[in-house]
Formats: structure tokens, sequence, C-alpha cells
């Protein structure tokens, strides 16, 4: 097998690539090697090389601890739960939470063979007696193991002396009713305020 032929095996194991992205994505970067290439070959080489995962959070970063832990001006007091660093970059992208994270690194799930041992809940349990957090925001999915690991914490620091919330959940902001699935449209109602 030769160099592009294994590249675009390797594209096509990416998520969101297809046999078909892959060679077309191969293909593009060959054909704009200098200006789109050789730059991604630097960038990828300098994240493998420097990014490592903060050992307080979760987050990935090339200092330790991470950037939104090192904050001074973030609540500490306030630390929402994710369950991944994608969840946590799509929150920081709205700008609006202030506090700190926690990451899981997955959710409860028997079926997949993920049990407590497996989250970094030890690492929560360590934080919450140390740095005196008030509040644990629960922002996981809305699935059966989201709901599952939810519930799980809950119970686990429910006597830690903590607030323990979740996101809200229903009808997005410019959604139409007639769009809506009907779990969604019963979540809002039920989740009314």
């Amino acid at each position: 097998m030769n160099e592009i032929d294994t590249l675009i095996r390797l594209f096509s194991r990416l998520p969101g690539f297809g046999a078909r992205s892959a060679r077309r994505t191969v293909l593009y970067l060959i054909k704009k090697r200098e200006t789109q290439f050789l730059p991604l070959i630097s960038a990828m080489t300098s994240v493998a090389e420097h990014i490592s995962v903060c050992p307080v959070c979760g987050n990935f970063d090339s200092q330790t601890p991470c950037a939104v832990c090192r904050d001074v001006k973030r609540d500490p007091t306030t630390v929402c739960v994710v369950q991944d660093v994608a969840d946590l970059w799509a929150i920081e992208r709205s700008g609006y939470f202030k506090g700190k994270y926690h990451v899981l690194g997955g959710l409860l799930s028997p079926i997949d063979g993920t049990g407590p041992d497996e989250l970094k809940l030890p690492v929560l349990e360590k934080r919450i007696r140390d740095e005196g957090i008030k509040e644990l925001i629960l922002a996981l999915p809305a699935t059966v193991d989201g709901q599952t690991t939810g519930h799980y914490i809950t119970e686990l620091f429910q006597n830690a002396g903590i607030r323990i919330s979740s996101l809200a959940q229903g009808i997005p902001v410019g959604g139409e009713l007639d769009y809506m699935d009907d779990g969604t449209i019963r979540t809002a109602l039920a989740s009314r305020r």
C-alpha cells in the first residue's frame, strides 16, 4: 500500500469521513501542499507533542492546569459536569458560563460495561471536598445513560451540602412545535417554569 492509500485509510477512520470524503480531502491537501497540507502537519505535530489532559477538570490544554482552571475570574464554587471535552467546548462557545468544569470521560452504561469506576467521579469527590464547591450543574445528554449518570451523581453527593442542578430541556430557541418530536414536547411541558 502506498503513502496516499495509507493517508486515505487513516482519514476514513475519522468521525464524519467515509472513503469518498477521505479521498477528496487527501487529494485537496496534496494539491494545496504549501498552503494547507504542511501547516496542517505542523499544527497536528504541535498538538500531539504539547497537549495533555488537565489533571483538575479533564480539559485539553498545553499547560497544566488548563486555562479554564487557571482563570481567577471564574467562579470556583460552581462546577459544570459534562460527559466529554466536546461538551465543555460547546458551553464555552456560548460565552455564558463563568464557573469551572469537570469532564467525566463518559456516562454510566451497563450495556457498554461502563460503571462508576470508569468515570472521573473520585476526582470530582475530591474537588468537592477540597475546593469549596457549592453547586454542581449537570450538563449531561438527555439520553437514558445521561439521565442515569445524573441520578447517580445526585445520589452520590446528596449529603455533601451542595446544590445540584441540571440544564433545562425542551423546545430550542427558534424551534417550531410542528417539527418537534413527542418526547421533546413532553419534556418541555413537564419542565415549564
